[in-house]
């Protein structure tokens, strides 16, 4: 977004692992199951797959192992209209494994991932065709905590010389920085990004306590020409230069949260590539979040296109009066 490196014509690439998840069916506690449901979960994969429910190309480019969880995910994400010419096949290494343990106080992510197929990634992945000519490139500060591999390639998707503007998405996992700083890592990488979505509780585990608005993140991460400051079931607010920007979220009726700020961070990132005013981008971005929000599953079915035309020009009353269930 900024005017050295605007966004231009193209696919958006999409670049992170994505696992195999388990999660128990009925939904309850993972030691009270007896079946557990096969899906696929990856916070850049899920972005690319709401993208093109919204009609934006999408490319997701990583790699998984030779092995069956890895062919149901390339299949999965190609099915939903993804482009998946860049996702590797890793003969030695397994794809990673997820098991969702939901409980009183929410849904525990238990991870197997250590070793993966994608935790094997270098910088060398965006020299691969399938990244050239991206309108954009987004990333998640998921894939610094993998490998120091794939903290290289994050490192130099976001080198000053950059052909393609990057957006980037905190999306801080504690368990995976276990035993190391994540807060200047993620700070750093995050400033120098294009454009830049956190969450506000997000931030102020990150980087303190002291942090109670968006306006102090804005102070904390300058770097960004778009930063999106998410503030739960509340609102978002967009800075955009110096210019603020505030939408209050949708009421939804509220299956499981796993997946929500993905799609938020697609519904938003689509609105500025369909080059909607910045309050309309965030508004896409609360509908698309309603979506994750209302299935179990990461990705979930668009409101109807006739009630997302309506709701992203309604007036502002209107909005707030919106329920989605």
């Amino acid at each position: 977004m900024s005017t050295h490196r605007p966004l231009r014509p193209g696919p958006v690439v999409c670049v992170g692992e994505t696992m195999a998840a388990l999660a128990p069916d009925p939904l309850g506690p993972l030691d009270d199951a007896d079946l557990l449901r096969v899906d696929i979960a990856g916070a850049e994969s899920n972005v690319a797959l709401y993208l093109v429910d919204h009609g934006i190309p999408a490319r997701w480019v990583s790699a998984v192992g030779d092995d069956p969880f890895g062919r149901r995910v390339r299949a999965r994400i190609a099915a939903g209209g993804v482009d998946v010419s860049g996702v590797r096949t890793d003969p030695e290494r397994p794809t990673g494994l997820l098991l969702k343990d939901p409980g009183a106080h929410g849904t525990r992510v238990r991870y197997h991932r250590a070793g993966s197929a994608a935790s094997a990634l270098t910088a060398d992945v965006l020299d691969d065709p399938a990244v050239a000519g991206a309108a954009l490139v987004h990333l998640s500060g998921i894939t610094p905590a993998l490998s120091p591999g794939c903290r290289a390639l994050v490192e130099r998707a976001l080198r000053p010389d950059r052909p393609w503007p990057v957006s980037f998405d905190v999306n801080h996992r504690p368990a995976l920085w276990a035993g190391r700083p994540a807060a200047d890592v993620l700070r750093a990488l995050a400033d120098r990004a294009d454009i830049v979505l956190v969450g506000l509780d997000e931030a102020q585990a990150l980087w303190g306590d002291r942090i109670t608005d968006a306006e102090q993140v804005r102070d904390l991460l300058s770097g960004p020409r778009v930063l999106v400051v998410k503030d739960g079931d509340r609102a978002a607010t967009a800075f955009v230069g110096t210019a603020a920007h505030s939408v209050p979220a949708l009421t939804v009726r509220v299956a499981e949260p796993v997946g929500a700020g993905d799609a938020f961070a697609a519904g938003f990132l689509g609105g500025l590539l369909r080059q909607l005013p910045v309050d309309r981008a965030l508004r896409l971005g609360h509908l698309t979040a309603a979506s994750a929000l209302r299935v179990a599953a990461d990705h979930g079915p668009l409101p109807d296109p006739a009630v997302v035309e309506a709701l992203l020009n309604a007036d502002d009353e209107t909005w707030r009066a919106a329920v989605i269930d």
